[in-house]
C-alpha cells in the first residue's frame, strides 16, 4: 500500500502519505489520519537521511526502534520488536507498516481483544502458542525485574507460577492457552493496558 500509493506524494524530507494510502491505513488500524502522518514522521525520523525518500519501502533496524521512548523503559521492549516485525531475516527490523501496526494496537482506540491478543504473543517467549512455566518466570522476573535485589527465590517463583496457573489455567493442563488468558484477562484489563502496551 504504502509504496505504491505514496509515490505520487513523494518528493524530500517533507513527503507525506498519499491521500489513498492514509485512507487505507486508516480503515486497517485504530489510528486517526493525524496519527498516522505523524507515525509515519517519526517512522522517517528513525531513518538515515538517505532512506527517508523511500519511507515506505525501508526498514528500520531493531536497535533504532529500541529508542523511542514508548519501548525504552519498557520491559517487554525486545518481544514487542519481535512480535511485530515481519522481517524475514529474524533481526526485528520494521517496515512503515509493521510500525503502524505496533503503534495501533498500542492504541487507547484498541479492543481489549486486541490488546490481550498481543500481549499472550509477548509474554509467549518461545512462541508456541501457550504461556507455560519457563514463559511465565521470564514474564515474572520482567516484571520484576534483572537485579538480584529484586529477584524472587526459587520457592517464592514456584508458588507465584502455581498461583498464576491456579487463576489462569482453566483446563488445568499445565500451561495458558490464548482463551484462558483473555478471560483472566476480561477480569483485570489494566494488567495489560499498563505493563504491556503503555
Amino acid at each position: 500500500t504504502c509504496g505504491a500509493e505514496a509515490a505520487g506524494a513523494m518528493g524530500g524530507a517533507g513527503s507525506v502519505l498519499g491521500r489513498e494510502a492514509l485512507r487505507e491505513y486508516q480503515e486497517l488500524t485504530f489510528l486517526s489520519k493525524q496519527e498516522i502522518l505523524l507515525a509515519y514522521k517519526r517512522f522517517s525520523e528513525l531513518l538515515p537521511k538517505e532512506d527517508r525518500d523511500n519511507v515506505c519501502s525501508a526498514r528500520v533496524p531493531k536497535s533504532r526502534i529500541l529508542t523511542l521512548p514508548e519501548l525504552r523503559a519498557n520491559p517487554f521492549q525486545h518481544r514487542i520488536c519481535h512480535v511485530f516485525s515481519t522481517s524475514d531475516d529474524g533481526d526485528d527490523s520494521m517496515s512503515f507498516e509493521d510500525f503502524l501496526h505496533m503503534l495501533s494496537v498500542f492504541s487507547d482506540s484498541a479492543t481489549s481483544d486486541i490488546k490481550s491478543h498481543y500481549a499472550f504473543r509477548i509474554f509467549d517467549f518461545d512462541d508456541d502458542g501457550t504461556l507455560d512455566r519457563k514463559d511465565l518466570e521470564k514474564l515474572v522476573n520482567c516484571l520484576t525485574g534483572q537485579g538480584e535485589e529484586s529477584r524472587l527465590s526459587t520457592a517464592e517463583m514456584d508458588q507465584l507460577i502455581q498461583n498464576i496457573l491456579e487463576e489462569s489455567d482453566i483446563d488445568r493442563d499445565g500451561t495458558i492457552n490464548l482463551s484462558e488468558f483473555q478471560h483472566v484477562v476480561s477480569r483485570s484489563p489494566d494488567f495489560v493496558r499498563y505493563r504491556v502496551l503503555q
